[in-house]
């Protein structure tokens, strides 16, 4: 059925168009028996609001905002795909939008939350890679904006957020690699700014120490959050006297990075050098050899930070929004006990 403007509608019933227009959204000073009587014409004749009129006339936005940060990397993301299409099936029920900006440098990103916030044009915010001490979350506590973070800050007790056990990740996948025999494991990890960075360092060094190892600082090696920077890395460790039998990666990318320098070298990867990932990104199962990795449910985690930002904006306590989740080894072809 062809939808009808609201002019027709009210030519139909013979009132005006602020009166229709009232009656659909349900003002008291119209009569109930109106209201009906309106509605009912309007669900017959197939008539459908237009969203900017009536965003225009209620100052409501309707609309939830995602920085991306260009700079680190972050556009390009595999993830990114698979966490926006949760938030937007989580706001699709009120009929919402998913607005994107592209941040290229940090004080980009806060000048976007500042243009954002002040000129209306979102009702919330979620931010991702977040820092150990970020500024964005400063910010947006100081403008009043409702906003969910995509991972935890230092201090993150005052505000919605949704995380995966980073430390506990890593931990699992140390001790995995210890249980099959590794005892020369080396972490490619991230630049110790990203909160998630550091925990899963600290996941790591945990999980030797429990074994009684001590993390030789010569097999952590800092990483670009990239293809390139797994392949660079990957290539300082096989320059070592005592390469590693095992590397445990910060992300999918990361690992796929260190997949190629090992076949670059001539070497097998799981054969003669395990490696784990961290994401579980599609890409990760169809790679040669397929990624052992340690998912976490991203598509569920976008959907999740929907809903818990939309509650935010209703109203809700933000601390009543905080949720943990926990990583799980998927095993494939990567991870193999050391040669003899």
């Amino acid at each position: 059925m062809q939808s009808i403007s609201l002019k027709a509608l009210s030519a139909h019933l013979g009132l005006s168009d602020g009166t229709v227009s009232r009656a659909l959204n349900d003002y008291p000073d119209i009569a109930l028996r109106t209201r009906n009587r309106v509605k009912e014409a309007a669900r017959e004749l197939g008539y459908s609001p237009n969203s900017n009129a009536r965003r225009l006339a209620t100052g409501d936005a309707e609309c939830i905002g995602y920085i991306v940060s260009g700079q680190s990397g972050h556009l390009s993301e595999p993830f990114l795909a698979e966490l926006l299409d949760g938030i937007t099936d989580a706001i699709a029920a009120r009929h919402w939008d998913l607005m994107l900006s592209i941040a290229r440098t940090a004080e980009d990103e806060l000048d976007i939350i500042n243009r954002l916030v002040k000129t209306r044009r979102v009702n919330g915010l979620v931010i991702s890679r977040t820092l150990a001490t970020d500024p964005r979350v400063r910010l947006l506590k100081q403008l009043g904006m409702p906003f969910v973070t995509h991972g935890r800050t230092s201090e993150s007790t005052d505000h919605a957020w949704f995380d995966v056990d980073n430390s506990r990740a890593f931990e699992e996948a140390v001790r995995h690699l210890l249980n099959l025999g590794h005892r020369r494991i080396a972490l490619i990890g991230g630049s110790p700014s990203y909160n998630f960075a550091l925990a899963r360092r600290a996941g790591f060094e945990k999980g030797m120490q429990m074994a009684g190892l001590q993390p030789q600082a010569h097999l952590v090696e800092e990483a670009a959050l990239s293809r390139e920077g797994g392949e660079t890395a990957m290539s300082r460790l096989l320059a070592l006297r005592d390469v590693p039998t095992a590397v445990v990666c910060i992300s999918d990318v990361v690992a796929l990075g260190a997949i190629a320098a090992l076949k670059a070298a001539g070497l097998e990867p799981g054969r003669d050098m395990s490696v784990i990932g961290y994401d579980g990104l599609p890409v990760s199962e169809y790679c040669s050899p397929a990624l052992t990795t340690m998912t976490q449910p991203l598509t569920d985690a976008g959907r999740r930070i929907g809903e818990m930002l939309l509650a935010v904006v209703d109203g809700e306590d933000p601390t009543h929004h905080q949720e943990l989740v926990q990583a799980k080894l998927v095993r494939r072809e990567t991870d193999r006990p050391p040669l003899q």
